[in-house]
């Protein structure tokens, strides 16, 4: 063993060099990883947002196990025997490349995939995943004992670790996906994951030549004892780390739900996230959390009063920017605490191992707990609450302080709420109560410098307001699946004759995805699916063909379509979600399939999956209605989906997308295809020529193997269908290769 008599002290650029960049490097091929291998997942399981967050806890799991290993390997080991142990770990590590999904795996289609995900996940890139978690504790600790001048306070390193990873997220939306495709990336990863064990290898060589013993072990004979942190302290380090990682995941599926389950929009909050590490453990660490402590309850006041309040004030991408910027200000400032109370270097690997913990906590709460104790997104705005509860309090501050100053804010706006619920009819006076609660808003920055008041004041205000929704809407059924959260509710309508008429309508998180109305109305097909929208246009303009044709619909919602269906139609629904056939075939609440086609036949699965199994040339009608939220899962546009569905066509037969979308311009990719493969193809952005109940806007767009096939839709149109442009600044979209930053509108 090397020893050294005395501390020297080494001031080499190139030793910080090697070390940051290790870390630098280890961050980076970490967050490649995770969106690229998210992308490879995605299609399995029909772009769900929960792939993301099951994926996250992944990856936080072997986090936790990876800084436990380096816990361990550096407290109980000597230096020869961890890079003993070290090198065969690296060595076993190679068995996984190149990384990549099984052949052979089938997601389960009767109950919640998360478990079966975990596993692929294990399988797939567990050994290189788990090595490079192991890097950051490790490389520091090792840096801790090798006689750097700075080597007394490595926690620097943890910036270049973060600029890293910061670097690979960003890097992935705006030059890995659009320029490679996936298959290059998982070659060039795992490349670029031999030159880390490489550097790797060169670090511990460095720190067994060159080990110095600095009194963080008893069995150096400096050693100085540093008092260990306390129960309380090593809380308090769980809950600033637990509150962050949940709250990540929170705002995940509130973004990925609502614009499109693609990693680019998964990377904004990991981005921030990661961020406010940098800033934390940067030297500019103490002014940058007196700003973010100072700013947090200034940007509270318009996030309470427009993204929970009253939204529909708002552009949705401003509303968004709210989102993430009191996102961002509440990891600051749990994170910047963190920083602050980080340890004598001999509690290094024991804080990064409560932090890993924390994270894990955090993401399995979010990913396995929550989904069954809530049947909406609860998680989000209860840990923006418990983010303002971990504000530092001023010194001296005792909890029965804390609670004096939150009594009588609490207890005044418990009373007016209750005064307006119990005197007021909600419907009339929701205005009113808004205003209130708005005002309420205001006086919430009185009490900034008073942690428990201010989370207390935006918990009564949050819930209070998530509460009276769930009054207003009339929900009549909400149920949270790995896929969203589904929900119906009971509306009403001014019917033709002035009347107000009940009407049922389904909601995939805040997207309609179709309603139905009663007694004589109710076989009539509503909102995308109108007579006097598209496909309306379509059934009728070849009612004369389709009395035999079969039929083929991914993607169920209320069922709306099936009420276009013929006696000897044969009709197929193709739905990845259990819970969407389960609401679909019950008649209290809609009965488009009991009435319009009570045999048609239900395949529970990913679309693309289901279809590979069905016979070629079997479809006359072939539709693709198939959202999460208001997204199209990216794999059922690509130019290999594309060429699945149209052999499932017959010769004349014609497929049919919705491509309705507040934020993606879907028609670019499609009328790419068309042009790239010579197939027909035909568009409608229909909007409404005069007012009908529930008929809505909708964009939709068929193709067909020949001209002459959709000619008369064409012809009988009325200038209605109309052939897409051409979009020559166009990539190709494959399954090897999607951009969504290319089609944002």
């Amino acid at each position: 063993m090397p020893e050294s008599a005395t501390i020297q002290s080494n001031r080499s650029l190139l030793l910080i060099f090697l070390f940051s960049g290790t870390l630098f490097l280890s961050a980076s091929l970490m967050f490649v990883l995770q969106p690229l291998f998210g992308k490879l997942l995605l299609p399995l399981l029909g772009g769900s947002p929960a792939v993301w967050n099951t994926c996250m806890v992944f990856y936080q799991m072997l986090l936790f196990v990876g800084y436990l290993y380096a816990h361990f390997l550096s407290t109980k080991l000597s230096q020869l025997r961890q890079i003993q142990v070290h090198g065969v770990l690296i060595l076993i590590s190679l068995i996984a490349l190149p990384v990549a999904l099984p052949e052979i795996m089938t997601p389960p289609t009767d109950s919640n995939p998360t478990f079966w995900l975990v596993g692929v996940l294990f399988v797939s890139i567990g050994l290189p995943f788990f090595l490079i978690s192991t890097t950051s504790p490790l490389i520091q600790k090792w840096f801790s004992h090798v006689g750097h001048h700075t080597s007394h306070d490595p926690y620097y390193l943890y910036a270049a670790s973060n600029i890293g990873s910061l670097l690979a997220l960003l890097s992935y939306p705006f030059i890995i996906e659009p320029n490679i495709g996936l298959a290059e990336q998982q070659s060039s990863w795992s490349i670029v994951y031999l030159l880390l064990l490489a550097a790797i290898i060169a670090c511990g060589a460095y720190f067994y030549r060159n080990y110095q013993a600095v009194g963080d072990s008893e069995e150096d004979e400096s050693f100085i004892p540093v008092e260990a942190p306390s129960l309380v302290t090593k809380a308090h380090w769980l809950a600033l780390a637990f509150v962050p990682s949940s709250l990540l995941l929170g705002l995940t599926n509130f973004v990925s739900t609502d614009i499109a389950a693609a990693p680019l929009l998964w990377i904004i909050p990991l981005t921030l996230y990661l961020l406010s590490f940098v800033l934390v453990f940067s030297r500019w660490a103490e002014s940058i959390q007196r700003i973010a402590l100072w700013v947090q309850p200034v940007v509270l006041l318009p996030f309470l009063a427009f993204s929970f309040i009253n939204p529909a004030l708002l552009p949705y991408w401003f509303d968004l920017i709210l989102h993430l910027t009191s996102f961002f200000l509440a990891v600051m400032v749990c994170h910047g605490e963190l920083a602050k109370h980080r340890p004598h270097t001999q509690y290094l690997t024991l804080f990064y191992l409560i932090m890993s913990f924390a994270g894990m906590l955090g993401g399995m709460f979010n990913s396995f707990v929550a989904p069954f104790i809530f049947n909406g997104i609860y998680e989000y705005p209860l840990m923006i609450i418990a983010a303002l509860l971990l504000r530092p309090s001023p010194e001296g501050e005792s909890w029965l302080d804390k609670a004096e100053h939150a009594a009588f804010p609490a207890l005044l706006i418990l009373f007016v709420l209750v005064a307006y619920l119990a005197a007021v009819d909600l419907g009339s006076y929701m205005d009113h109560i808004g205003t209130a609660l708005i005002l309420f808003v205001g006086l919430s920055y009185a009490y900034r410098k008073q942690a428990v008041s201010l989370a207390l004041l935006t918990g009564i205000i949050i819930f209070s307001i998530v509460g009276l929704r769930n009054i207003m809407s009339n929900t009549v059924y909400k149920e949270r699946t790995f896929f969203g959260v589904l929900s119906v509710r009971d509306s009403v309508l001014m019917d033709e004759q002035g009347k107000p008429e009940r009407y049922k309508e389904i909601f995939h998180g805040t997207t309609k995805h179709g309603a139905q109305r009663t007694g004589k109305h109710s076989q009539e097909p509503l909102t995308y699916y109108s007579r006097p929208g598209p496909m309306g246009q379509l059934f009728k303009i070849y009612d004369n063909e389709n009395a035999q044709w079969k039929v083929g619909v991914v993607g169920l919602g209320a069922g709306a379509l099936a009420c276009y269906a013929k006696p000897k139609q044969e009709w197929k629904f193709y739905e990845i979600d259990p819970v969407v056939v389960d609401v679909a075939k019950d008649p209290q609440y809609f009965s488009y399939l009991s009435q319009c086609t009570p045999k048609a036949a239900m395949i529970v699965g990913d679309a693309r999956l289901s279809l590979q199994e069905e016979n070629k040339g079997q479809f006359d009608l072939l539709v693709i209605d198939a959202f999460s939220s208001d997204s199209v899962p990216t794999h059922l546009l690509t130019q290999e989906a594309l060429h699945l569905y149209m052999s499932k066509l017959s010769p004349k037969g014609i497929l049919a997308f919705h491509i309705t979308n507040r934020h993606l311009a879907i028609k670019k990719v499609l009328a790419d295809h068309a042009r790239q493969l010579n197939y027909a193809a035909l568009i409608q952005e229909f909007k409404p020529k005069k007012a009908a109940p529930l008929v809505v806007a909708t964009d939709w767009f068929v193709f067909a193997k020949t001209e002459q096939s959709l000619a008369p839709l064409y012809q009988k149109g009325l200038a209605r269908w109309q052939k897409p442009a051409l979009y020559f600044d166009m990539q190709h979209w494959t399954d090897d290769f999607t951009n969504v930053v290319g089609i944002w509108k």
